[in-house]
């Protein structure tokens, strides 16, 4: 049977705060995007089934949300395989986390790093108390951290498109050339790094989306604490993970830093 896609913006719920903040996050870039908000709550088989809060919430976020084409759906299984599973039909996949702390953060006590090991889909994950935000903060940058090393397309073009949507500036913060002055570029693979100036690499989504501001600045420091600090001032922090046959999800340690530390929502894009 051939099967039928129809993309849309797909939200993990679980009555949590922080699910609630997704939703509302989630509701909010499927309105941006024009397509369907589709909510999930996947019921461990030993667990009591909770189907009241979801329908409330479908009913309460297409009240807010007026033309917002919502649908509340629930199943039963291993949430991390389920929603990834589902995934294959959004443009996104949104997950709640819980707020930073020493002790924990997007990835403590969630099913987020399981499911991003299991999809090759864009996944969101939105802190607890992010979801109701004014149109000021709406229109913070957007921080793309790119590796000039790796630059990749998908990456790069979610963060311009995100951008794009909300009006505002696209920060990106890169390695640049570290190379001393005067010092010969050396053979090898840092030289292919070397070779892909910032300008070339970013030309065609420049050109194609001429009226998203851009702003570019050299890592200053850790790369995952430089991307942490300017996620206080950020609509959404735009990072990529690698994907590797039979690897899973190749967090490195940027990405755990993020994922961990990061106060706005964190867009995670895999790439090859």
């Amino acid at each position: 049977m051939t099967r039928t896609v129809t993309l849309c913006v797909t939200v993990g719920c679980d009555g949590s705060r922080a699910s609630r903040a997704a939703a509302e996050w989630a509701a909010r870039e499927a309105r941006m995007l024009g397509l369907p908000l589709h909510v999930l709550h996947v019921r461990e088989p030993d667990h009591p089934s909770r189907t009241a809060w979801s329908g409330d919430t479908a009913d309460a976020l297409a009240a807010r949300h007026p033309g917002l084409d919502v649908r509340a759906e629930q199943f039963t299984g291993r949430p991390a395989d389920v929603l990834a599973d589902l995934a294959r039909d959004a443009a996104l996949l949104v997950l709640g986390s819980r707020a930073p702390s020493r002790v924990g953060g997007f990835l403590a006590g969630s099913v987020a790093h399981a499911v991003l090991a299991r999809t090759e889909r864009p996944v969101v994950l939105v802190r607890e108390g992010a979801g109701h935000h004014d149109d000021t903060e709406s229109r913070m940058p957007v921080v793309l951290g790119l590796d000039l090393a790796h630059p990749d397309a998908r990456l790069i073009g979610f963060a311009f498109a995100a951008a794009a949507r909300r009006g505002t500036t696209l920060r990106i913060v890169h390695d640049g050339d570290r190379r001393p002055e005067g010092e010969p570029p050396s053979a090898g693979p840092r030289t292919l790094r070397r070779a892909l100036a910032p300008g070339e690499i970013l030309r065609p989504w420049r050109e194609k989306l001429p009226d998203v501001p851009v702003a570019e600045e050299d890592l200053c420091g850790t790369p995952g604490a430089h991307l942490v600090g300017l996620s206080r001032e950020a609509s959404l922090v735009v990072i990529g993970r690698q994907i590797r046959a039979g690897f899973g999800a190749r967090l490195g340690p940027v990405a755990h830093a993020v994922l961990h530390r990061a106060t706005a929502p964190v867009a995670v894009i895999p790439h090859v």
